[in-house]
């Protein structure tokens, strides 16, 4: 795997030039969801040209200029507040596209921060109908199980929503919580009293088995994010969240030239193929290719029960409170 790093050079800040790195591709973000809660600070940073992003585990600030940027992968459970944004959005003149996480877990109460299922439904098919099926990724993440949510309920639940997004996205991205890995997830998930856990090796392949048949009966490639089992004999692949080939085609259809020269290797960026560019910031079998989150762990208040990103709802309240959009981090102590 090629071994890559973004160049640096200074940018203008308040305080004078800083050091900054210089993404082409950024993702907002795998720590927090911008789009729902920081739409605002994620404007003003890019009028500024540059954010700081926190390391969550040395807690060192790094600058990131935002001036080269020329895509922008969303994650999102809720991104109205963007959408409502949407012209500001196109002005910056980009390319861009949304993973838009939606679960049916309303009966269970996993994720008490958003919006009921059949309002996020609508969002998802009116983001659609704004930016087309390609450009809205669904992601089912994670799915998890517990003594009253069995493996095929938790299949035709999945199936529902499928076909109320049928037409409207081209893919579907799924994984399986992890809890014992996450220590405070897993204490989180006890107290709730109801037996959560990983589906067993036997529910993760009926669940595939079943995911496989949605795909097919929606017109949905299906793809597994950051798992460790081999599910190519269902027909499904590593997903690729930040995908190489789907920003390449949004970047003949932007007429994205410098997102373009980048991928294809005739910008000034010493890489050898953007495909081979694993983002090293994540998981081992993260598919994901080179890109810089700007997010911040402990700042979102979906306060989803299997969240690894946020610390206690208490913590999260308390960062709340601190953010703004005139902060060059999202959170800055």
């Amino acid at each position: 795997m090629s071994k890559f790093t973004w160049p640096k050079s200074p940018v203008p800040t308040p305080d004078g030039p800083r050091e900054a790195i210089r993404p082409i591709v950024i993702t907002a973000s795998r720590a927090t969801d911008i789009p729902a809660f920081h739409a605002d600070w994620f404007f003003e940073r890019f009028r500024e040209g540059y954010c700081v992003w926190v390391n969550p585990f040395s807690q060192q600030p790094m600058v990131v200029s935002l001036r080269d940027v020329r895509a922008v992968v969303f994650w999102s459970k809720n991104p109205t507040p963007l959408v409502e944004k949407m012209p500001e959005l196109d002005a910056l003149g980009m390319s861009y596209y949304f993973q838009f996480t939606l679960n049916d877990y309303d009966a269970e109460g996993y994720e008490p921060g958003v919006p009921p299922l059949r309002d996020r439904l609508e969002t998802f098919r009116s983001l659609s109908r704004k930016l087309g099926s390609h450009r809205v990724v669904w992601r089912h993440d994670p799915i998890m199980l517990s003594d009253d949510l069995t493996a095929e309920k938790m299949a035709g639940r999945i199936a529902s929503v499928a076909r109320q997004l049928a037409g409207f996205t081209q893919r579907l991205v799924f994984s399986f919580v992890i809890v014992e890995r996450y220590p405070k997830v897993a204490n989180r998930l006890r107290k709730l009293s109801r037996h959560v856990r990983e589906p067993s090796s036997a529910e993760k392949h009926e669940l595939v088995g079943r995911l496989a048949e949605i795909g097919r009966e929606n017109g949905l490639q299906v793809a597994a994010c950051c798992e460790e089992t081999d599910f190519s004999p269902y027909g499904i692949l590593p997903s690729r969240c930040v995908d190489g080939d789907l920003l390449l085609r949004l970047a003949d259809e932007d007429a994205n030239t410098e997102l373009a020269a980048f991928l294809t290797q005739e910008s000034l960026f010493p890489i050898v193929d953007y495909r081979l560019l694993k983002d090293t910031g994540q998981r081992k079998n993260c598919g994901c290719v080179i890109s810089k989150d700007i997010g911040q762990y402990n700042t979102c208040p979906h306060h989803c029960v299997y969240c690894y990103a946020n610390r206690s709802v208490e913590s999260v309240e308390r960062n709340f409170e601190k953010t703004g959009k005139n902060s060059e981090a999202i959170l800055e102590e």
